[in-house]
């Protein structure tokens, strides 16, 4: 009978969640990589090369892979003989663990949670209370998955009650498309199939902290129905030609799991939640014997990859640039920015919308005339940095604000991640706007283009306060130009022909 010690379990999720915020799983970078040297999307080749650097300079650097250093997800497996030498509970002791974590001076993680989700939606500073499930099993250890979940990702997850008869493929197929490139693809899908709603819900999200190796069942062939529907899927998915970012490809998934539980016989719930190229999680046993630590890899597990923006680049300066200038901007170009940038997303616009409403206007300092938004929610900086990871959100939650920025405050363009909607689109056409994308899941590399950085506005609203940066070859994609083309419909589409022309030619 093993006795586990309240420290020991703090200390393990404590270190198991730096660990991961700024260490990808071995795995993940295989698959990735892999990604990368079959690509034949230059765009999409592209941004997995940042995806890929931005890890490698993470590992090196412990600092996070992206801004949002997620929910914590926790799966506990807690053996019937265990004695505790504890004063808290379980639940507490995994939480003491999660706020240090998020609170470590050395390499801050962004606090992300907030308390009253239907009211006041105030952050709890710590990034608690995490998501706890418990499984009692047999023996006389305490097994723990960790994992933090970003919002764009658990954003994209769908339900869904199928009828007994229906098609899991033809759904899927169907659905993945709807999610759009908030999700920060390429990456995982998890599916939870059976069981109750919950359930599925559960499974899926379980499922994922399995590891990629979908290329070794390709090799070895299925074994099972859930192995064979896993390569459909893969395949099949990877057909939509979706890519990198949303911007067109081959590689839309690097690997598809199912888990499965019995279910009613009227019922087939379904679970499909993606991980974006932030994956994170790790896994730890409690024997007893003292705290159960991570183990640190060697930076030879990372490639060594080097990427340019190449001559066709255009630099820009935010302090000077105009609508006209904007009118040039081709679609899918680069562009390297520097300046200054505001920053902003969905707590500041809620708040800018209802000042403009109640006739008092922006705050002093802010002035969004000829200006670019940036939308982000950085960390906090340490050390000598300017700002830490900061990496752009979905830009779809802004969408709903789109017209009221351009028509009302002079906004002129916006910097984000994935795709924009119809009615976002159609008012960047009228406005003679744009959009311009940066790559989700490089936030440190992108914050290495930021040289200063301070609060302008709304400090109480902690990470999504306004801030002003100051930028220097900032590289963006011009996603939506000022005739509302936008990348995130055309290259998806080309990409779709293209590997449906390879196939047929295959076929011959």
């Amino acid at each position: 009978m093993s006795v586990i010690k309240q420290q020991d379990v703090i200390d393990s999720v404590a270190d198991a969640l730096q660990f991961i915020s700024y260490y990808h799983p071995k795995d993940f970078v295989d698959g990735m990589y892999d990604a990368y040297q079959r690509e034949e999307s230059q765009a999409a080749k592209d941004a997995i090369a940042q995806i890929l650097i931005n890890s490698r300079m993470c590992a090196e650097g412990h600092r996070p892979i992206c801004q949002d250093t997620g929910i914590v997800t926790i799966f506990a497996k807690v053996g019937m003989d265990v004695t505790w030498d504890a004063e808290m509970s379980i639940s507490d002791m995994i939480n003491e663990g999660v706020r240090r974590a998020y609170l470590n001076p050395d390499n801050v993680l962004r606090a992300s949670i907030l308390a009253d989700p239907l009211g006041a939606r105030k952050n709890t500073g710590d990034n608690t209370p995490s998501v706890i499930h418990y499984e009692i099993v047999e023996g006389d250890k305490v097994e723990i998955d960790v994992a933090a979940k970003g919002g764009g990702s658990e954003n994209k997850s769908k339900m869904v009650m199928l009828n007994p008869s229906d098609s899991l493929v033809d759904w899927v197929l169907k659905t993945v498309p709807t999610m759009g490139a908030g999700w920060c693809p390429p990456g995982m899908l998890g599916i939870g199939v059976g069981g109750t709603a919950e359930k599925s819900a559960v499974l899926a999200k379980e499922v994922l902290m399995e590891s990629i190796d979908i290329q070794e069942l390709i090799k070895r062939g299925p074994n099972s129905r859930l192995e064979e529907l896993r390569l459909e899927i893969f395949e099949k998915v990877n057909q939509l030609g979706i890519g990198a970012q949303g911007l067109g490809g081959l590689t839309t998934v690097l690997d598809v799991k199912i888990k499965d539980y019995p279910t009613h016989a009227a019922s087939l719930p379904v679970t499909m939640i993606p991980n974006c190229a932030a994956t994170r999680h790790a896994h730890f046993v409690l024997d007893g014997s003292g705290a159960a630590l991570q183990t640190t890899p060697s930076l030879s597990d990372w490639p060594e990859i080097a990427w340019e923006v190449g001559p066709t680049a255009l630099k820009v300066d935010l302090n000077t640039v105009t609508k006209e200038d904007m009118l040039k901007w081709q679609p899918g170009q680069t562009i390297l920015l520097s300046g200054k940038l505001l920053t902003g997303r969905d707590a500041a616009h809620k708040k800018i919308q209802s000042l403009l409403e109640s006739g008092e206007g922006l705050p002093e300092g802010v002035d969004f005339k000829n200006r670019f938004i940036y939308y982000v929610g950085p960390g906090d900086a340490v050390r000598d940095e300017a700002v830490g990871p900061a990496g752009p959100t979905t830009s779809t939650r802004m969408d709903k604000f789109t017209d009221m920025m351009l028509a009302e405050t002079g906004l002129i363009g916006m910097v984000g991640k994935a795709e924009r909607g119809p009615v976002a689109i159609e008012s960047i056409k009228n406005h003679k706007a744009t959009y311009l994308m940066a790559v989700g899941g490089a936030a440190y590399l992108v914050s290495k283009a930021i040289t200063d950085a301070k609060i302008v506005a709304f400090p109480e609203l902690g990470m999504e306060a306004i801030h002003e940066f100051v930028v220097k070859d900032m590289p963006v994609t011009v996603a939506v130009d000022t005739n509302g083309e936008s990348v995130h419909n055309t290259g998806p589409a080309k990409w779709k022909s293209i590997i449906s022309d390879k196939i047929k030619l295959e076929v011959q």
